[in-house]
């Protein structure tokens, strides 16, 4: 759900315009007599004060930074919580969870935002809805960063030794600069560390079981939750499911193309639709001649606070673009002024959710996600793969960035096992696009195998937070939620 926005603009004053944006106090405050205690799994409760969250009580809850040492430090994480419409009816908590860097209290706002809880029914109705941000990101402590996670002069696809080498150590820079900034937590911000806070979590809301939404990597994080705590989840709905079952570098092979498919279907949309502003052009074309210029000659943001743009930030930027269809009005007219001369809407995410600097993606990526290549021809011959089956976006896509990004990083990754039966968890609802730009249609399959009893419920289309778009998604979320009762197999929504 994110984007690519990494410029060397993002220094000093831009770390003070994200803390003030989301600091903790905003939503986890201190009670009214300062007093908060520092003993993990007790949540300090309070009124929200932010009008969006009117009738909701915000909260934060301290959990230590290394459970290994958890006399050694302790990170806040900020909570808000909807009660259930019907209390009389209640049925538990559900745990809103968005994507890899995503402010789940964020999501919660957008979804107040187009109607909330007009279109939920049950989920709203007879369950307490609890949206945590994950620890280093958004309104929990966060990780914060002076170095921007790729700077000008820097590529995630080095063409010689010295691109390579320059790659290697501004990755290697970048981490002891969020080491010194932020110190142990960038070494404890993997899925093993942030599913063991959700459990203190469930603990300080005094729930025997907590029900689960995650998206995308939030469905890796459930799973990870589901193992570490067997029993402890009664439901689990898994929007956007990754695959970490395979190799790292079949993941991103599989990703690009699977975003390059999401392209595709973008062109055969602006060549139906006379929304598109690129409508009556060769779209693919058009899309490669500015890669090419901007690559030549990077394009001008129109603002100081970022540098021109290479073809490369460019086909970084694009797959959060394709991630939702309501965003493809939003891309061709991105092309177009690029076009003109102004590549400011390409620094833009369109997910509202997220760290601009997109320092709460990298610093997680490098923990969890094996590192396959160590060399500039292992990177080389992926880069060439990734050029073959995917000629337009050149495989700039997030599991690349993992890849590329962590290169010279110097804690070790921890990936966490997947692929073997979790025993213990509830079978889940997954849900699944079948044209998404993040994940294929068949990583849904993938999740449920290790979720014995699961189904994957399709939905035809190319977007995710499937709940938010389908009245189908709704009624058998909803199904599942309040009964446990799930679709059968092959279903697939259409709406």
């Amino acid at each position: 759900m994110t984007g690519n926005r990494k410029h060397a603009g993002w220094i000093a004053a831009g770390v003070t315009t994200l803390a003030t944006a989301l600091a903790v106090p905003t939503l986890a405050q201190a009670d009214q007599d300062g007093h908060r205690t520092p003993a993990d799994r007790t949540i300090v409760w309070h009124d929200c004060a932010d009008s969006d969250f009117k009738h909701m009580r915000c909260g934060s809850i301290q959990v230590p930074v290394d459970r290994s040492h958890p006399d050694a430090g302790h990170t806040t994480l900020a909570l808000v919580r909807r009660p259930a419409d019907d209390r009389a009816h209640r049925q538990g908590t559900l745990l809103l969870n968005d994507g890899a860097g995503g402010s789940s209290i964020e999501q919660l706002r957008l979804a107040m935002h187009i109607g909330m809880p007009n279109f939920a029914g049950a989920m709203t109705r007879n369950f307490d809805l609890v949206a945590v941000d994950p620890r280093g990101v958004g309104h929990s402590t966060p990780i914060l960063c002076g170095e921007p996670p790729k700077p000008a002069g820097v590529s995630h696809f080095p063409q010689d030794r010295a691109a390579f080498d320059a790659l290697v150590s501004h990755n290697r820079v970048f981490a002891e600069d969020c080491l010194r900034r932020n110190g142990p937590l960038v070494d404890h911000a993997d899925l093993t560390s942030t599913a063991r806070d959700f459990e203190a979590v469930r603990i300080g809301l005094g729930e025997r079981q907590l029900n689960w939404y995650g998206i995308h990597y939030s469905t890796l994080l459930g799973r990870t939750y589901a193992k570490l705590y067997p029993g402890r989840l009664r439901t689990m709905v898994l929007d956007t499911a990754l695959d970490d079952t395979g190799s790292p570098l079949s993941r991103v092979t599989q990703e690009a193309v699977t975003a390059e498919t999401a392209f595709d279907r973008f062109a055969a949309w602006c060549t139906a639709s006379k929304d598109c502003a690129l409508h009556g052009k060769d779209v693919a074309a058009e899309y490669d001649a500015l890669v090419t210029r901007a690559d030549r000659d990077p394009i001008p943001t129109g603002t100081t606070g970022h540098q021109p743009l290479t073809g490369e930030d460019i086909r970084e930027a694009t797959q959060d673009y394709l991630t939702l269809s309501d965003h493809w009005s939003e891309l061709a007219k991105t092309i177009v002024k690029a076009q003109s001369g102004d590549a400011t809407a390409f620094t833009h995410d369109p997910d509202d959710t997220l760290d601009p600097a997109q320092v709460q993606i990298q610093v997680p990526a490098c923990l969890d996600n094996a590192r396959p290549v160590h060399t500039l021809a292992q990177l080389t011959r992926l880069r060439e793969e990734l050029a073959r089956v995917s000629p337009h976006l050149g495989g700039a896509v997030r599991s690349y960035k993992a890849v590329a990004g962590c290169l010279g990083w110097p804690t070790p990754a921890e990936p966490v096992k997947a692929g073997a039966p979790v025993h213990g968890a509830p079978p889940a609802l997954v849900l699944q696009s079948t044209h998404q730009a993040l994940a294929p249609y068949r990583a849904g399959a993938a999740m449920a195998a290790q979720l014995p009893g699961s189904v994957v419920l399709g939905h035809e289309g190319d977007d995710y937070s499937m709940f938010l778009v389908s009245e189908c998604v709704q009624k058998a979320t909803n199904r599942y939620l309040t009964t446990r009762a799930l679709p059968a197999p092959g279903t697939i929504c259409t709406d």
